[in-house]
Order: C-alpha cells, then sequence, then structure tokens
C-alpha cells in the first residue's frame, strides 16, 4: 500500500480509502468484519462513513470494528442529507450539526472524527452558520479536519473565502464524483483542489458498477446498484454509458487487468486525487479494487482510457486554449 498526505492536513492516508456504504445494508455485520479485515491486511488506514449509510447502521458497525485499533485510522462521517422524515432531520444548520455529531460519535464509538463532512450544500442556511459552527466542533476537540461533499467548485471556493475572512478552520478535504463516464469534477472542481492544496477522496470509481465488466450492451448483472437502486439507474442510465463499459472491459482484457483494478486506477492516476473511494457488497469484490495499487499506468494507456469518453470542456469553454 501506498501513502500520502491528505491535503494540507500532516497526517498521512492509504492511497486507497473504504467506503462504508455497503455496511449494514448489502453487507451484514460478518461481511463487514471481513472487508474491513482485508482492507486492513492490505494495509488501508482510511474509512468513509455518513450518518445516513444504512440509517445509522454503518457507523455502529465500522464503530465495533475501530474499536481496537482506532488510533491507527483515519475515520470521516457526514451530516447534512435527510436523517428520517421528521422536520429539522436535515441541512446544515447549527441545531442539525450538533445533534447530528453527537449521534454519529455515538455510534462510532469515537471521542472524535479524523474528518467531518457536509453532505451536500445547505441552500437554504446561510453558509456563514454552518462554517462557524463547524470551527466550534474543531475547537472543542470533537472534528480534527472539515471538508465536504457534493460541493460545485464555485461553493468550495466561497466556503473558503468566508473561513478565510473569519479566521475559522477551512475545508481541508472535498469528496466528489469521479470516474471514466463522470468527468465534470476535471473542469474546476480538481484543479482548485490542486491550487489549495485539498485532500480529495472521490467516490465512484467504478460508475456504481458499470465500469466492472458485469454490464453492457447485451448483458445486464443479476444483481447490483444499477438493477437495484433508482439513484444509480438515474445516474448512470444513459446508452453511451452501456458503449463506454464495453469498450472499457474489452481494454481492460487487452491490458491484461480487471476492469475494476483498472477503473480504480485511472481514477487515482489523476494527481489531485489523494484517493478513490471503493465501494464493495464483499471480500471478492473489494479484492479487485486493492490490486489497484499494483497497476502502474503508463502515459499512453492513461490517455488511452481517457480517450474512451470524451473530455469535458474547460471551464471557460475556450476549447482552442487546451493543450493537446
Amino acid at each position: 500500500m501506498k501513502y500520502s498526505y491528505l491535503g494540507k492536513t500532516g497526517i498521512q492516508v492509504s492511497c486507497l480509502c473504504m467506503g462504508t456504504m455497503t455496511f449494514g445494508r448489502e453487507a451484514d455485520k460478518g461481511e463487514s468484519r471481513a472487508m474491513f479485515n482485508c482492507c486492513r491486511d492490505a494495509g488501508v488506514n482510511f474509512f468513509d462513513c455518513a450518518n445516513v449509510y444504512s440509517q445509522g447502521a454503518a457507523e455502529t458497525i465500522l464503530g465495533e470494528l475501530i474499536a481496537d485499533c482506532r488510533q491507527e485510522l483515519v475515520v470521516t462521517s457526514k451530516f447534512g442529507s435527510p436523517m428520517g422524515d421528521g422536520l429539522n432531520t436535515a441541512g446544515g444548520s447549527r441545531r442539525h450539526l450538533a445533534a447530528s455529531l453527537e449521534a454519529s460519535l455515538k455510534r462510532l464509538n469515537t471521542d472524535y472524527l479524523d474528518i467531518y463532512f457536509l453532505h451536500r450544500f445547505d441552500e437554504l442556511t446561510p453558509l456563514e452558520e454552518t462554517l462557524r459552527a463547524l470551527d466550534d466542533v474543531v475547537a472543542q476537540g470533537k472534528v480534527r479536519y472539515i471538508g465536504c461533499s457534493n460541493f460545485a467548485a464555485w461553493q468550495i471556493a466561497k466556503a473558503l473565502g468566508v473561513s478565510a475572512i473569519n479566521g475559522w478552520t477551512p475545508f481541508h478535504c472535498v469528496q466528489p464524483m469521479y470516474n471514466l463516464v463522470k468527468r465534470q469534477a476535471e473542469v474546476e472542481i480538481l484543479p482548485l483542489a490542486e491550487a489549495e492544496n485539498l485532500g480529495v477522496i472521490s467516490y465512484n470509481p467504478m460508475a456504481g458498477g458499470i465500469l466492472s465488466g458485469k454490464y453492457g450492451a447485451d448483458r445486464q448483472a443479476d444483481q447490483g446498484r444499477l438493477t437495484t437502486d433508482t439513484m444509480y439507474q438515474k445516474r448512470y442510465h444513459d446508452q453511451w454509458i452501456y458503449d463506454v463499459a464495453v469498450k472499457f472491459s474489452q481494454l481492460a482484457a487487452d491490458s491484461s487487468y480487471h476492469p475494476v483494478s483498472l477503473a480504480v486506477s485511472w481514477v487515482a492516476h489523476h494527481p489531485a486525487v489523494t484517493a478513490p473511494i471503493m465501494g464493495a457488497r464483499n471480500t471478492g469484490q473489494l479484492q479487485d479494487s486493492l490490486k489497484s495499487v499494483d497497476i502502474e499506468l503508463s502515459p499512453n494507456l492513461y490517455e488511452k482510457i481517457g480517450r474512451l469518453t470524451p473530455a469535458p470542456p474547460p471551464a471557460t469553454d475556450r476549447s482552442e486554449d487546451r493543450q493537446v
């Protein structure tokens, strides 16, 4: 396993991060423990969670797993997404943040979180309120660093500016979606992260499993997120994505790599990415992601993979200025 510094934090994390969204859902306690142990054996010290994963069950399971090695790990969680159907169960308000953090710490059986993410931008709560509240929980020692997930680049930049002006702790890490068929992050988010030295742990490196080799123009997997999860079906429903999946699987076979390993490796190869977040239902799936660290992508293969999908236009739309 390789390790690198997470932005400007000074802490070192493994070049792969284990996502726990399947804990308590597709993976029961036994399978979750098996995947956790598999990651630890491979040298992974970075685990990403959220309060909404299995409506808290993922945090509870992860809390049991990290009990005897907490100080060796970098553990994250998130708040802001709906936790139930009641009033005031979502958003970036100070009230919701405080309640969410206390609940997450209890479920995770820990005194602190290494990184606490705002799961999504809250248009109804002043950003100043959220950032001040986050600064307070850092000062209290309950959170070491803060970050954001699913933010647009302008929202990240605005937050950094607000924090700087007020002397509050800034975002140190961002969590965008990024894979071969979802490349919007290349336009502004990843360049911003490089410029500001932010850690980047990107999710969906396998595009919800579509780049795993299970899907194609004439075949569908019997089970998986794209067959059971309406959110992923909406996200990756376009026919051109399936066409790319077929070409990618063939390219992986021609290169003697498993498509999962190659998909994760391609994401990790971007200079702004600190660690792709791996997702898996079982240890069998997880092993292919872990093997991505053994791939040394040549510039030729990296570019060849990238040419399977159109690169997004530059932020200014001046395509003529793009370096070839």
